[in-house]
């Protein structure tokens, strides 16, 4: 079955990869409106200026019908810029936008995480040397799996650290 599923993940791997990287989703954009630019004008007999206007309105669903295809290897390559920009460019670069609009401002930072950490270490400790001088025996407590982890008690929301964040003081 990982066989079968290797293509997958590794175009999954790709597009993440792609879709970080403004740089990237820019210059392919680019790229695309060249490389349809000159194919559209081998196949339709375009001028330069020509092939590279139909790209650009093509690519970009515009569609002001000036200048369209013909030929069935036209017809096909405007299919396929139009699925190509609308279906993975376009949504990968707005995707790419709106994740860096949005900030978690509740997110806990490393070292907030890191000093909750040591806190509560010190209160433990605390209450064991407590509970030492009182003479009171505390009950052991089962060694507990990291709330993290596959298979914790904790329930999947709680796992993925999405669940009930306190917000930060400003």
């Amino acid at each position: 079955m990982d066989v079968l599923l290797r293509p997958f993940r590794s175009i999954y791997r790709g597009l993440v990869w792609f879709a970080n990287s403004p740089r990237t989703l820019i210059i392919s954009y680019l790229l695309m409106i060249v490389v349809a630019g000159v194919i559209y004008g081998q196949v339709e007999n375009r001028s330069a200026a020509d092939a590279v206007w139909w790209a650009v309105v093509t690519a970009s669903t515009v569609g002001y019908g000036d200048i369209s295809p013909v030929s069935w290897q036209g017809r096909t390559l405007a299919a396929l810029l139009i699925s190509t920009m609308v279906l993975l460019v376009i949504p990968l670069i707005t995707a790419h936008f709106a994740s860096q609009l949005i900030v978690d401002d509740d997110a806990f930072e490393h070292e907030e995480q890191e000093q909750l950490k040591a806190d509560v270490r010190r209160m433990l400790a605390l209450l064991e040397e407590l509970a030492a001088r009182q003479g009171i025996d505390l009950p052991d407590l089962p060694a507990r799996r990291a709330v993290s982890e596959p298979g914790s008690a904790a329930p999947l929301w709680v796992r993925s650290g999405r669940a009930d964040r306190r917000r930060r003081p400003r």
